[in-house]
């Protein structure tokens, strides 16, 4: 598969590198570069402030596709609280930008690091995903195959809250030094 990442930062590369791994073929675009099309499967590794500006310049060539947000949408200048309305989450901001769009929620519950090694101490870096597409997320969940990631269904699009509220404590646990920014949760199956 051909994949569109949005953002060249430690997240877009990490991602990315899974992709690859998986056999697939990634194109990293920057704030600065206007791709002449956009792949099936889209990215959104930026910060949460850009998506509302990419969904707009991109409104039409990302009808139909899979579009993947894995923002998290914190109050930086607190670093106390999510900025989304309590019954909503990005992703579902995003897709209310986005209606023709099959938008997923993925890997905001997961560090650079731990993408880079597919690792959270001793166990397999697990991948959050939810939407309301099961073809959609299907098609990411194949996408990743044979990369070192596992990935679970999380459900219905909704479920996009709980995981940016776990993202949530996962940050704030870093930023006070109780784990590592290579740390995390981790899933047994």
């Amino acid at each position: 598969m051909e994949i569109t990442i949005f953002g060249k930062g430690h997240m877009g590369s990490a991602i990315g590198k899974n992709f690859e791994a998986a056999g697939n073929t990634v194109h990293y675009y920057d704030s600065k570069t206007h791709p002449e099309q956009l792949d099936q499967l889209v990215i959104m590794a930026v910060p949460y402030a850009a998506l509302k500006g990419l969904a707009q310049t991109y409104h039409d060539e990302l009808k139909g596709k899979i579009v993947v947000d894995i923002t998290n949408p914190l109050n930086f200048d607190t670093f106390d609280s999510l900025v989304v309305p309590a019954d909503s989450s990005a992703a579902q901001e995003l897709q209310a930008l986005l209606p023709e769009s099959k938008v997923l929620k993925a890997f905001n519950t997961t560090f650079a690091g731990t993408l880079e090694t597919g690792k959270v101490g001793d166990t397999q870096t697990t991948v959050l995903v939810a939407g309301d597409d099961e073809d959609a997320k299907a098609a990411f969940r194949d996408a990743l195959a044979g990369s070192p990631l596992a990935v679970l269904n999380a459900g219905k699009l909704k479920r996009a809250r709980e995981l940016e509220a776990t993202a949530f404590l996962q940050m704030t646990l870093a930023a006070s030094k109780q784990i590592t920014w290579n740390g995390g949760f981790g899933i047994n199956k």
